[in-house]
């Protein structure tokens, strides 16, 4: 759950949206006039490769600093799957994080797009500035993220307090001394600029975008720099970017909360459910659970040395939370795990954090934490950790078994070497109508997040899921991926409020 979004960037000034829109319809009036109509793939500035299974591969160049777009550059990473029918243009994909690889998951693009869309768009995937293939941030090895992510979280004594300080200082350390030079320039409006390059460079007059959890922030923040430039943005899992730090870890805590008694609700239907009783008893032993592997660790055969702690089971618990499909797989590491067994719990916390079965990891956990220090402002120095101490005991309060753990999980952002900019709301004045998606039991981005994001955008269109689950397109509503294709295919805006009702 150390993956939160901070806040968006400064509303772009009007001058500068009067040239924005004067760009947009003039490069539209280009492609009217040369007989572009959306049947051809004009390539205008990337040199594309084949990269395996139909796909191609190929850099952008950007600035490293926007401030200073003569100077250094670095490169994107970009992967682009063609339109199997009649071309409208391209659409780029972004999974969220922050720190997920875009071009990983554009690999996956016959699963999380349908067959329509697939049909009349490129799908474009991109790794952001700081991310997989994109100059990637680095802090720590391997050895040391396996000890970061094993720190306890839910701190009970000052010991433990201390570990948590030390390690989130040495996780800052580790990141200045690795990646100095990145970090100031890795924040979301710096990729959401990158994005309308890549926009040019795809030769797309507007831009097409689905994006989900943190990719609802790049794709807002997109909205509100360049608000002529949208054509259809899909935000799927919505982060409301008004939100503090703290009050985004303590919402999205409470957001597991709700999604752990749907689960356990469902569980005691279940043959093979590990509880008995009632939900209230089930948490109970869920909490029991916990409290064991704080003080007597759960065995671990996958061979490695890892002792599976609270923090692990935690991470664990939390990870098929995200997919009601996983409930079943859930179920089983409950089983094992009361008993005595933290495995399978263990394999799908790897599986969160992008962890390899030979112990390396991706750069997702150093640049999630990168992206969110300096997407928002957090409290400095030794009061910094007494802010955080008061906040994670606030949040306990209404979520008691994760409401610690997702506020703790910041902490390197008190030591970070790069100041934080807390940046303004996102509304996109002038912008086309917004697709903005919300699943009511979601457990990372809580429904209210959608609605309030929908509000925020000046444009934003709401649609709600009765579901479980995080997001809501592709995971077995018909009504949801029908509005989403209606929308992206033929510009078909629903109702605002549309709600779609629970499957089966």
């Amino acid at each position: 759950m150390r993956r939160r979004a901070g806040h968006p960037p400064s509303e772009v000034p009007a001058a500068s949206r009067a040239v924005t829109a004067v760009v947009a319809v003039l490069t539209a009036l280009a492609v009217l006039a040369t007989g572009c109509t959306g049947v051809t793939r004009p390539d205008t500035g990337l040199a594309w490769k084949d990269c395996g299974d139909g796909f191609e591969c190929a850099k952008l160049p950007v600035p490293l600093d926007y401030g200073k777009p003569d100077g250094e550059r670095i490169e994107i990473s970009v992967i682009r799957l063609p339109a199997t029918g009649r071309r409208i243009g391209s659409i780029l994909i972004n999974p969220g994080g922050p720190g997920a690889s875009g071009v990983e998951y554009a690999r996956s693009a016959r699963s999380v797009l349908s067959d329509a869309v697939r049909a009349r768009f490129d799908v474009v995937g991109f790794d952001p500035r700081g991310v997989g293939g994109s100059s990637p941030v680095r802090c720590l090895s391997s050895g040391d993220l396996d000890a970061y992510v094993g720190l306890d979280a839910s701190p009970d004594s000052p010991a433990e307090v201390a570990a948590l300080e030390e390690g989130s200082r040495k996780f800052a350390a580790g990141c200045q001394a690795r990646s100095g030079r990145l970090l100031p320039h890795v924040g979301t409006a710096d990729a959401a600029r990158d994005m309308d390059r890549l926009r040019a460079a795809l030769g797309d007059s507007r831009l097409t975008y689905l994006g989900k959890s943190y990719g609802t922030q790049l794709g807002a923040v997109y909205a509100d720099l360049f608000p002529a430039r949208v054509r259809a943005l899909v935000l799927d899992g919505a982060v409301d970017t008004s939100l503090s730090p703290m009050a985004m870890s303590a919402a999205q805590a409470h957001g597991f909360e709700v999604a752990l008694d749907a689960f356990l609700t469902d569980c005691l239907t279940a043959d093979d459910c590990p509880f008995t009783g009632t939900v209230k008893s089930a948490r109970r032993e869920v909490a029991d659970l916990l409290r064991h592997a704080d003080r007597n660790q759960l065995a671990n055969r996958i061979g490695d040395d890892r002792q599976v702690s609270e923090a692990w089971a935690t991470l664990g618990l939390i990870t098929p939370l995200y997919d009601r499909q996983a409930w079943q797989v859930l179920r089983q590491a409950l089983g094992e795990a009361l008993k005595g067994d933290g495995t399978l719990l263990l394999r799908m916390a790897d599986l969160m954090i992008d962890r390899k079965e030979n112990g390396d990891y991706s750069n997702q956990t150093e640049a999630n934490m990168a992206i969110n220090c300096v997407d928002a402002r957090y409290p400095a120095g030794p009061a910094g950790s007494a802010a955080f101490a008061e906040a994670a005991g606030q949040a306990a309060e209404k979520a008691p078994l994760f409401g610690q753990y997702a506020t703790w999980g910041s902490l390197p952002c008190v030591y970070w070497p790069v100041k934080g900019k807390p940046l303004d709301r996102t509304d996109a004045p002038g912008a086309a109508p917004i697709m903005v998606v919300g699943t009511e039991r979601d457990p990372a981005t809580p429904y209210e997040w959608a609605k309030a994001l929908a509000d925020e955008l000046s444009s934003g269109v709401l649609v709600g899921f009765d579901g479980d689950g995080h997001t809501a397109y592709l995971t077995g509503s018909s009504c949801v991926d029908r509005l989403v294709d209606d929308y992206l295919i033929d510009l078909k805006v629903p109702r605002d409020g549309t709600h779609c009702p629970k499957i089966g």
